[in-house]
């Protein structure tokens, strides 16, 4: 056998790449969690009278109330096996961090077990988020940027 037939053969037995449909999957669930997030806030201005910050943080506010609902009830984990990264848009992924841990430690008892689980993932993204950005506030007063 020589090294083209060897060659065309691995190519006939290797596998099919599913990339494509694991990014289309990924666009349009990403997509369809910022849709409705767009759709909760327009509905937060039109129907509530809510001004644009008001609105954002109604939609904030309900998918994360979603996304942490969603992972309770065993759910957002079928969605995230189907879409891939299509359901780490940050406030989605980001409330899944949090609850998952605490769901799953619950058993060990509401302080040692949700409490403690809870900040897991979520913790040192909050002490960097904050820790940088006092770090960043520091250094517009030291040159007198703000």
């Amino acid at each position: 056998m020589t090294d083209q037939e060897y060659q065309k053969r691995v190519n006939q037995l290797l596998p099919r790449s599913k990339t494509g449909l694991m990014c289309l999957k990924a666009f349009l669930v990403g997509g369809l969690i910022c849709c409705l997030g767009q759709l909760v806030s327009d509905l937060g201005k039109t129907y509530l009278g809510l001004n644009k910050d008001e609105a954002g943080a109604l939609c904030s506010i309900s998918l994360i109330f979603l996304a942490g609902l969603l992972t309770a009830l065993g759910v957002f984990d079928r969605i995230a096996s189907f879409a891939g990264a299509g359901t780490v848009v940050p406030i989605t992924g980001f409330a899944n961090s949090i609850v998952a841990p605490a769901m799953e430690f619950r058993s060990e008892g509401l302080i040692t077990g949700t409490a403690a689980k809870l900040f897991q993932i979520a913790g040192p993204v909050l002490v960097y988020g904050i820790g940088s950005s006092v770090l960043y506030g520091l250094l517009l007063i030291l040159f007198g940027i703000g």
